[in-house]
């Protein structure tokens, strides 16, 4: 039961200790750690759920239904990106909020969230009709619950976040996830086709959204829009602007392949972009959720903030860079032991991604810097011109098919690499030979591991016979070269024995 504390109409001070957050500071980097394990472990979860269901769905489903509702994420994708306005992270990062500020930006939510809802559904046709598939119109408008759904837990979550709630947050993502993966391997065995993948996305945010009601005592009060949310609206506007021209950016090719080479070939492409991203995202993703608060509340503490910046940025890497470079190893092996045979297409446009999807370990690291000291307006004028730069390489590359895209895809994530991080450091503390310094073990033990073992893959013949075996015999070789090579090297960064004391903790 809700205590007499979370009625609407009760003033902020009953609130208070959902705002505040001065008492996290005293144990701040306990509560990193903690939450950094939890959210990591439930991201296990989910990559073994997502991996599952992929594996299953792959089987049920073929690339064509795969394709169709591509075609729709690509729309629907990007109205998402209006659906918070910013608004979470402002709430996040804010150094002070209260009551009136939160419960206006509900209801802005709210109202965004229907409002979307409806764009979408009148959008459908067009859609559509862009396509040639009358299909899309279908799938569009039930996907279009979500916005509504979605946009009513948006302050409740961020109030989690703000509060370093990860346990609670690490719960309610694997619950929600479970349910539509549950509800989509059903569907698809009874024949539901697409569809299956359309009631997956729904059900997930349904639970969530609803998990969030139940888990944070916080409840919305009447809107005031006199109470200085000037400030968290110009930081989720700058934010939602960026998101909107990096999205355009990075969602032109499955619309220019589905245009111009049809379903099929935007199904493989998906398909193989999902993959390699998938794995980087599962980390990217908590890590980002953690050390977004932790930054915000060290933006005033320069040393700390640098301190904490660069173990983060350390430690991110450690994990997620020898990943992908053991997928680009196990490349064959991967794709036809968990998609099957029809899938061998994507190997090649797998491969292709991975510089991309190696520079995409560390991604999120401007974005910690744009966001956590309010520098959101900068992060939107880096957006514009990294956006333009990605666009003309994809309208040239589309001759190609996917092959071409996922090429252009990778040049253009290496040519913004430097330039990115110089623009983002400008003003701060932080210094680009840092970067590269903490980015240095990693990458010379990931690397070198990949080509140590695909020697050794070579010499034995591991690759004649792709099974189960070859696999997990060539996982153990990269693992055992990968922790060798990482505790040789020197770092000034950070020690093998701050390392263990993380992790002992």
């Amino acid at each position: 039961m809700l205590k007499q504390s979370c009625e609407t109409n009760k003033p902020s001070a009953d609130f208070k200790a959902l705002f505040d957050t001065e008492h996290l500071e005293a144990d701040l980097k306990g509560r990193t750690i903690r939450g950094g394990t939890v959210t990591l472990a439930s991201q296990g979860f989910r990559f073994a759920l997502q991996m599952g269901s992929t594996v299953v769905l792959a089987r049920l489903l073929t690339p064509a239904d795969y394709g169709l509702v591509g075609m729709t994420s690509v729309v629907t994708g990007f109205i998402e990106l209006f659906r918070d306005l910013g608004l979470s992270e402002a709430t996040i990062q804010h150094p002070t909020i209260n009551h009136r500020q939160v419960s206006t930006l509900f209801w802005l939510n709210c109202l965004v969230g229907l409002g979307l809802m409806l764009v979408v559904i009148g959008l459908s046709p067009l859609v559509a009709r862009f396509y040639q598939e009358p299909r899309v119109t279908g799938i569009m408008s039930a996907l279009s619950i979500n916005f509504l759904l979605s946009s009513t837990a948006v302050q409740h979550a961020a109030l989690l976040k703000r509060q370093m709630k990860f346990t609670v947050l690490a719960m309610l993502n694997v619950v929600s996830m479970a349910m539509g993966v549950i509800v989509a391997v059903v569907s698809a065995q009874m024949g539901a086709g697409y569809w299956a993948l359309v009631l997956m996305y729904l059900t997930s945010v349904m639970t969530y959204s609803a998990g969030c009601w139940a888990t944070c005592r916080w409840r919305p009060g009447k809107p005031d829009f006199n109470s200085k949310i000037g400030a968290m609206l110009r930081f989720g506007g700058n934010l939602t602007g960026f998101n909107v021209v990096n999205y355009l950016a990075r969602n032109l090719d499955n619309v220019l392949i589905g245009r111009v080479w049809g379903s099929v070939e935007l199904g493989l492409y998906a398909k193989a972009y999902q993959l390699i991203l998938l794995p980087i995202n599962q980390i990217n993703t908590p890590v980002t959720s953690v050390a977004m608060p932790a930054l915000s509340r060290l933006q005033n503490q320069p040393r700390k903030y640098e301190r904490y910046y660069y173990k983060a940025i350390l430690l991110l890497t450690s994990v997620s860079m020898p990943i992908v470079c053991f997928l680009y190893v196990a490349a064959d092996s991967l794709i036809l032991i968990l998609l099957g045979e029809r899938w061998i297409d994507t190997v090649t446009i797998f491969r292709i991604l991975m510089p991309a999807a190696f520079v995409g370990t560390f991604n999120v690291a401007d974005g910690w810097v744009f966001q956590s000291l309010d520098k959101t307006d900068r992060q939107f004028r880096w957006g514009i011109f990294s956006s333009l730069v990605r666009v003309i390489s994809f309208v040239v590359a589309v001759r190609w098919g996917a092959i071409g895209m996922a090429s252009a895809f990778s040049i253009s994530s290496l040519l913004l690499l430097v330039p990115r991080f110089i623009y983002c450091y400008q003003g701060t503390p932080l210094k680009l030979a840092k970067l590269f310094g903490s980015l240095f073990r990693p990458t010379i033990s990931s690397v070198g591991s990949a080509l140590i073992t695909m020697v050794i893959s070579q010499s034995l013949n591991l690759w004649v016979e792709i099974s189960l075996i070859t696999l997990l015999v060539q996982l153990f070789i990269y693992a055992l070269f990968y922790i060798l090579t990482w505790t040789m090297i020197p770092s000034k960064q950070i020690s093998i024995r701050e390392v263990l004391a993380i992790l002992k903790k």
